[in-house]
């Protein structure tokens, strides 16, 4: 299975369940398809480079996450159509990090926690 990043960016609420919703409901149809959620980061709320409509809405703010999972392209077919029709979401797009179990193990660790495993001591040029 494919290793992906989502970043996704929601509609700003002042409590966090609404968000907490829409990521428990993403993370829990990629698990219950077979899929495996390794990471997910809350980057915050910022205000957006302008102003979107979405829904029948607009927004000037909203809450960026981005989400590390393994899964398979049907089921990344069916998470975009859930997305699209989601009102919690403003924007999201899904980038492709490795494809093969290979660059996977070699690569995985690095494309999901940053470069800084490509060299661990800080001393070390």
């Amino acid at each position: 299975m494919p290793l992906y990043q989502m970043l996704c960016i929601s509609t700003h609420f002042s409590e966090y369940k609404h968000i907490k919703q829409l990521v428990t409901q993403t993370c829990t149809h990629i698990m219950n398809n077979g899929g495996v959620v390794r990471k997910i980061n809350s980057w915050g709320t910022f205000g957006l480079p302008q102003r979107m409509k979405r829904h029948a809405g607009y927004n000037s703010y909203g809450d960026y996450w981005t989400l590390h999972f393994d899964t398979s392209p049907r089921t990344l077919q069916s998470l975009n159509k859930i997305m699209r029709q989601d009102p919690l979401v403003i924007r999201w797009t899904v980038l492709k990090l490795g494809s093969k179990v290979e660059d996977l193990a070699s690569e995985g660790r690095k494309a999901i926690q940053g470069q800084e495993f490509d060299n661990p001591s800080p001393n070390t040029p």
